[in-house]
């Protein structure tokens, strides 16, 4: 025996506000259509579901049972009718991020934390790679969005670039490093110590052989390279090692990973960390939250990374 599930939800209803004109006003429905949803009902299952002649009605045994379940089905349709709308809303649902290891971890990955927190219902499945990887898991569907450095004109054709931070390395080493007590610091007194090279194939990698170009070092030594930014940030506060690193890795991280930035001009990169997206493919309601969320949290960033800036210059 099918029964349709909508008039076990009208006889929850009834049964809960206690009539037929009381359940009627609350499904917003009208009393006659009511009685005839309840007649069906009956007509279906062959047996009475309010025993007769009672006044406030008063359900049978079977209508009771029934109600109960009736109530089960309307808070479920009740719940899927919420998560639709908070799935279309971008508050729910699943979204792919693909991003490039250092910043991923060192800046996004803090504000994902902070999404999650105001949104907890939306599900980020987060992998790592660079420009080449990402924009095939773009275009194959594999990714929603992608948070990268680019260059303007490092932008594929069939993409929007939204920049969110603009590009800035520094010299970073641990914060009582023997460097961070000299002033006027020399090129002789940067050859003694060794460096931390990020990944081979990282944008990094390239800023640090330009940076050590640009302040005349042309024979440095590296006695690490490769790794996460965990394990780099490790080896620079158990080491006298000296590395490149985005001023805003550091800044993100200063409360958990106290390290210095050492006062050398150095030249930085021509990019922009931003959010790289298809121009003709509909993403999921929550890409939109999330870009949003993370431009408003980057020119926070900003802001605060100028106003350090302006207090250490002063300080100097």
């Amino acid at each position: 025996m099918k029964i349709d599930s909508e008039h076990l939800e009208i006889l929850a209803a009834i049964v809960e506000k206690g009539g037929l004109t009381e359940g009627a006003d609350e499904l917003g429905k009208s009393q006659p259509s009511v009685s005839r949803s309840m007649a069906l009902l009956e007509k279906r299952i062959g047996m009475p579901l309010f025993e007769p002649g009672r006044r406030p009605l008063r359900a049978t045994e079977l209508g009771a049972s029934l109600a109960r379940l009736g109530s089960r089905i309307r808070s479920a349709n009740q719940e899927a009718s919420l998560l639709v709308r908070r799935f279309r809303q971008g508050l729910a649902g699943r979204l792919r991020v693909g991003g490039s290891p250092i910043f991923t971890d060192g800046v996004v990955a803090v504000m994902i934390a902070e999404f999650q927190s105001r949104h907890s219902d939306v599900y980020i499945d987060q992998s790592y790679g660079y420009l080449d990887s990402l924009s095939v898991g773009l275009r194959n569907g594999g990714l929603d969005i992608a948070i990268l450095p680019l260059h303007p004109r490092q932008v594929p054709a069939d993409m929007d670039f939204l920049p969110l931070l603009s590009g800035r390395n520094v010299v970073a080493c641990r914060a009582d490093h023997p460097l961070t007590r000299v002033k006027g610091i020399t090129l002789d007194a940067v050859a003694r110590y060794p460096w931390i090279a990020p990944p081979a194939n990282s944008p990094l990698y390239r800023d640090l052989e330009r940076a050590l170009k640009s302040i005349g070092q042309k024979d440095f030594m590296i006695n690490f390279s490769g790794g996460t930014l965990a394990s780099i940030q490790s080896l620079l506060m158990g080491s006298d090692s000296l590395t490149i690193l985005p001023y805003s890795v550091v800044f993100q991280n200063r409360r958990t990973i106290p390290l210095a930035v050492l006062p050398l001009k150095i030249d930085h990169p021509d990019r922009q960390l931003g959010v790289l997206t298809m121009i003709e493919r509909q993403r999921p309601p929550a890409a939109r939250q999330f870009i949003e969320f993370l431009h408003i949290e980057a020119q926070r960033l900003q802001a605060s990374m100028d106003h350090e800036e302006q207090v250490t210059h002063r300080r100097r």
